[in-house]
This record gives structure tokens, C-alpha cells and sequence, in this order.
């Protein structure tokens, strides 16, 4: 498992969707998620591991730097989840000293349900940089499933709080179910049952469980019906953890307790350091200004509630149109446009593009208009041959032509969140 795709799967695998987002949405398939890749990894050297999957978004941090360790999977009972989800499991980290990959390993063995546990590797907090992480996969005798947890400090109340326990959009993150609840400490849980590949190309599922609770500490757990995530069989006909189960785990006290001997995120910025940036708009807001600017015979059938989007039906079939508004985007310039981009008089730096959108969907066509004004501000533009991301085409080419795009882009509404 690459360390960049892992990293992104922690940071928003359902949100995580268009931030999420994740492997979900490969930088080759939407020119948006690769907006939001780019803004992830700046994001990343100013904080800890830091994008809305969508999304959906979520949870098994890369492999480099694993403790691999020389143990295999020994048979041994066990006890269940229930009975041991709020007591400390392994042994507990002093004070101040950061939790080894070892700890987390005794940990996640001993609150998973009786059954063998093989391939273990772990990550510790040595690195502030890399957010720890375990993996294993468990056996109960009905077939082999991965399963992780993840450790993370969040702001309270940030978006990126509230992208790691939002319910993902069904258009651009389809899903069997999910469900957000706070807990009576005030804690926010997410539980989600859905699948590794959004066009289920193949029938990995993949269920999480993501805690966070007032004080920041982010907890996010993900289990499959595969002994990984990807490139394996499916063994089994769900993954091994129920859902309450999955709660059980993800709620185990230890787990927070090693959220705190987190080492201190030394980029973090300090508030004089804080760069002074617009506020990104809302998403009514932005669809708000949208809509009007679509063309008349383009009837909006469906909006987005998390993420800004909108289906539109010009009477040929359903089109998905997205639209991501930025601000502060200048610095990565050179990696968004080609030598083949135009620039107006303006200095606004505009490229369009042309590509199959999600792979493993025949037929796809997903077209793009990027514009990046002289300040940073950057507005990008969407529309795809289908209602969704991931569904079959339900017409010839996309409902907005290159040219409407393009006025979409370079409206002057857009201003007014400059």
C-alpha cells in the first residue's frame, strides 16, 4: 500500500468525496480530486496529515515506515469487543512518551472478536509528521478480513472535523448505508457500510467507523471482506467486524488515550503566523450563484447537500455538473496548468480538458474548465455523460458544452468571494 494513497484514504476516504478525497477519486480520473490532492498535500506540511469525500471520505495510513513485526498469526482466544471496548488494551504509554507500533498492536488484538490474527504491522507517533496507524487481518473462521484503526488529532468543529463524521453524498459516494449520531459525551460517530471502488467494479466492501470527540481526538476504523483493501479476492461475504462491533472498537478508550501522547505537529502554524485568508463559501451559496449561470434548457433534477453540485436534464439525459471554489491556490500554479493553458489580459490562467472520468465506467466523458485568477482564486468546473461519477452514461456527451463551461468559469458572480 503506497504511503500517498493510504495518507489520502486517512484523510477523507468518504470525504471526503471531492476533498476524499482518497483513492476513491485516482488524480488521473477527475481533474477535482486532483484539485483536492494538491490542497492536501500543502495542507500536510503546515499540519498533521490533513481533504470532502467524500468524502466519503478515511483510514489505514501508509506502509512506509510500518513496525513489521516477526510474529505471525497465532490462534488464541479471545474476548469480545463488548466486553472489553472501555478498558485500556496493551500497555498504556506514560505520560508524554508516544505510543509505539507495538502497543497498538496488543491493542487492536485484544479487541477484536476470538479468531486468528495474521500479517500485523503497525506505525507508532514517533513521526509527527505521520499519523499512527495498525493493520491486521482476522480470521473467524468464515474467511480473512483487513482490518485497521487510525489516530489523529482534529480541530474541534473544523471542516475537517466535520468531513470525517459527515455522511457522504450518495451521488458521488455510493454506499449501502450510514449513519452519524453524537454520542452521550458529545462525541460525533460515523457508522458506513459501502465499498472500496465506487463503481463496484469489483465487490470489495469496506465498513468504518470514525470517532471524534470534543477535544479533537479522531479515531477511524475500516475493515474489508478481503485480507487488504485492494488486489486480494474476496474471501468473504462481509467484512468480520458487525457494525456494533465496529462501534465497540472504535470507541475503546485506549485509543484515545494514545491520541494524546501525540507529539506536537511542529509546522503547526501559530496565530500570528496564521495566514489571513477568505472564508470558503457555502455550498448554498455557491450553488446559489450556479444555477442561474446554467444554460436555460438545463433543468437542475437534483442539488448537492454536502458538496457542491447539481444534475441537470436538458431532455437528453441526466448530467452531473461540479463546481469546487478556492481560494489561495496560486502557489500551485505551475502543477495545475500546462504550457498548452491561456492566459487573458486579466493574468486569470484558463486550460480545458477532456477525459474518460471514472475508470471502469465504458464510455464516460467527464469535461473540465479550470480558471485561476492573478489572487489565487480559482474556480473549477464539471460536467459528465451521466447523473453520477460512477454510473453508466445516460447520454452521448455532457449537458454543458466546453464554451458554456468556460462562461461558467469566468463569470464575474464568482467575485463576490474573492
Amino acid at each position: 500500500m503506497p504511503v500517498e494513497h493510504d495518507e489520502d484514504h486517512f484523510e477523507g476516504r468518504l470525504g471526503h468525496a471531492l476533498h476524499d478525497a482518497g483513492d476513491r477519486f485516482d488524480t488521473d480520473r477527475t481533474a477535482l480530486a486532483a484539485a483536492g490532492q494538491q490542497r492536501g498535500r500543502r495542507l500536510r506540511l503546515r499540519r498533521r496529515a490533513t481533504v470532502l469525500g467524500g468524502a466519503a471520505g478515511i483510514v489505514l495510513v501508509g506502509v512506509g515506515g510500518a513496525l513489521l513485526v516477526p510474529w505471525g498469526g497465532t490462534p488464541a482466544p479471545r474476548t469480545s469487543p463488548s466486553s472489553v471496548a472501555g478498558q485500556p488494551s496493551g500497555t498504556p504509554s506514560p505520560s508524554g512518551t508516544p505510543v509505539t507500533g507495538r502497543q497498538l498492536i496488543e491493542t487492536l488484538e485484544g479487541l477484536l472478536p476470538e479468531g486468528k490474527v495474521s500479517e500485523q504491522r503497525a506505525r507508532g507517533a514517533e513521526n509527527p509528521l505521520l499519523p499512527p496507524y495498525v493493520h491486521v487481518v482476522h480470521d473467524d473462521g468464515e474467511g480473512p478480513g483487513a482490518v485497521g484503526v487510525s489516530l489523529d488529532r482534529v480541530e474541534p468543529g473544523s471542516d475537517r472535523a466535520r468531513a470525517a463524521v459527515d455522511c457522504p453524498d450518495q451521488a458521488l459516494v455510493p454506499h449501502d448505508s450510514c449513519v452519524s449520531t453524537r454520542l452521550p459525551d458529545g462525541s460525533l460517530l460515523k457508522l458506513f457500510q459501502g465499498y472500496e471502488y465506487p463503481d463496484r467494479r469489483v465487490d470489495t466492501k469496506m465498513w468504518s467507523a470514525d470517532l471524534v470527540t470534543p477535544t479533537g481526538q479522531h479515531v477511524s476504523a475500516s475493515e474489508w471482506n478481503a485480507a487488504a483493501e485492494k488486489d486480494a479476492p474476496v474471501s468473504r461475504s462481509e467484512p468480520p467486524l458487525t457494525t456494533a462491533q465496529l462501534k465497540e472498537l472504535v470507541t475503546a478508550r485506549a485509543w484515545r488515550g494514545y491520541v494524546d501522547s501525540l507529539p506536537e505537529d511542529p509546522g503547526k502554524p501559530t496565530p500570528t503566523a496564521t495566514p489571513s485568508t477568505p472564508e470558503e463559501p457555502t455550498v448554498e451559496a455557491v450553488l446559489a450563484t450556479l444555477v442561474p449561470l446554467l444554460p436555460k434548457d438545463a433543468e437542475v433534477v437534483e442539488k448537492g447537500g454536502d458538496y457542491t453540485y447539481v444534475v441537470v436534464d436538458d431532455g437528453k439525459g441526466r448530467s452531473l455538473v461540479q463546481i469546487n471554489v478556492q481560494h489561495g491556490m496560486g502557489d500551485i500554479a505551475g502543477e495545475l496548468f500546462g504550457p498548452d493553458s491561456e492566459t487573458l489580459e486579466d493574468g486569470t490562467r484558463v486550460t480545458e480538458r477532456k477525459s474518460g472520468g471514472d475508470k471502469g465506467v465504458a464510455g464516460a466523458a467527464m469535461w473540465t474548465v479550470d480558471a485561476l485568477r492573478p489572487d489565487g482564486f480559482r474556480i473549477l468546473v464539471s460536467a459528465f455523460n451521466s447523473g453520477t461519477q460512477h454510473d453508466a452514461p445516460t447520454r452521448g456527451t455532457p449537458a454543458l458544452t466546453m464554451r458554456q463551461l468556460r462562461e461558467i468559469a469566468l463569470s464575474p458572480q464568482w467575485d463576490q468571494y474573492r
